[in-house]
């Protein structure tokens, strides 16, 4: 089951990963959220320890940053 999270405008994302290399050939993963549970580029997965959600106010787009 993906992480799913509500907006403030009551919209539900979910959390997906996916492994990208960088240019210099080093892998990274990076986290995203869609509105589809199921997603082509990426595949669903749980929060990270090390990840919180933030919401841009403006528009309600979610994203998962690092802790501080």
């Amino acid at each position: 089951m993906a992480y799913s999270h509500t907006n403030s405008k009551g919209v539900t994302y979910y959390l997906h990963k996916s492994e990208v290399s960088l240019r210099g050939g080093k892998p990274q993963t990076i986290y995203f959220f869609s509105k589809n549970e199921k997603n082509g580029k990426g595949e669903p997965c749980d929060l990270p320890e090390d990840r919180i959600v933030k919401e841009n106010p403006r528009n309600g787009f979610l994203t998962a940053a690092k802790k501080k």
